[in-house]
């Protein structure tokens, strides 16, 4: 099957072209949206060196029954044109290191990203939304496992879907390494202030602690770091958690400055990147790219989130 994908670049406004701007904080010291819908380059057509890494939520990517019990009623069901679809924008998408969120199983995953292709990893909680990752055969990686982050899986009292833990991975590619953390955070905290007595924001802003704890132990260490995945929340500079981070550590948001074509567009990133310590050096300006879903009929369920990518040239 055949489904039509694209990769958008974001850019600053140029003319002739319609833009999203930046919905918070003063226009005049924020990039805006351009949409541009670039060619995806050939696979190996960059250089050896370079490195392309994903986020992606997968929304409830799982073969278990609709009425399966450890499932919410409104969770999707997939049908096998729906992987076919997913595994066509994965092919395009063709990164080396993508991270996933929410997805039951490695099962669910080779579904999407063919054993032949891509090495998988997921992390060992029992339960349905899980985070890992796929990272292409021929990227030129040796992967090392470290601890899962089990301090993300705060504890709720009541009947509520577990919390994810987060996934902890170092990568090597000759001299070079890269430690990576994949986190899927809570939902249901996208601006609120700190004073916010909502629970999802307290275990929220337990979470980042957790994150934050994570950053101090690489300016231990001194690893260059990158933090991705599905942080739930509306990061900018001006966002007092991201500021909370920054006062520890210089880091770069990837996604600062610009708002996402995905779904309805023009609306503040929730999927993140984040880079520490040498990686900051490493990030390629204006390679940030989100691949949206064009021309999907209602017959297909995909996402509800867009493939995040950015590339690093490594040393």
């Amino acid at each position: 099957m055949s489904v039509p994908s694209s990769e958008s670049r974001l850019s600053p406004r140029a003319g002739g072209f319609s833009c999203h701007p930046f919905p918070t904080g003063p226009a005049s010291l924020l990039l805006p949206l351009l949409l541009v819908m670039a060619m995806l380059l050939p696979a190996r057509a960059q250089a050896s060196s370079s490195l392309k890494l994903t986020s992606w939520n997968m929304d409830w990517l799982t073969l278990r029954p609709a009425n399966d019990h450890a499932l919410p009623a409104d969770a999707p069901t997939r049908t096998a044109a729906d992987f076919a679809a997913l595994r066509h924008y994965a092919s395009r998408l063709h990164s080396d290191v993508l991270a996933f969120e929410e997805v039951d199983s490695l099962e669910a995953a080779r579904l999407v990203f063919p054993p032949e292709e891509y090495d998988l990893y997921i992390t060992p909680d029992h339960i349905t939304q899980r985070v890992g990752l796929a990272i292409r055969r021929d990227a030129g990686l040796t992967v090392t496992m470290n601890p899962e982050v089990t301090a993300l899986n705060i504890p709720q009292p009541g009947r509520h879907y577990p919390l994810r833990g987060g996934m902890d991975v170092t990568l090597h590619r000759g001299a070079s390494s890269l430690r990576l953390l994949v986190v899927h955070l809570k939902t249901g905290c996208w601006a609120q202030p700190l004073t916010a007595k909502k629970r999802a924001c307290s275990l929220l802003y337990q979470q980042f602690h957790v994150i934050e704890d994570w950053i101090l132990d690489r300016l231990d260490d001194g690893t260059p770091f990158a933090i991705l995945g599905d942080f739930n929340r509306r990061l900018t500079p001006a966002d007092p958690l991201m500021q909370a981070l920054q006062s520890d550590a210089n880091l770069t948001l990837t996604t600062a400055g610009f708002t996402s074509p995905c779904r309805r567009g023009g609306e503040l990133f929730i999927d993140h990147v984040l880079l520490g310590n040498r990686a900051r050096e490493w990030f390629i300006p204006g390679s940030l790219r989100v691949m949206t879903f064009r021309n999907v009929g209602k017959e297909l369920t995909l996402s509800d989130h867009c493939p995040v990518s950015i590339q690093m040239k490594l040393p």
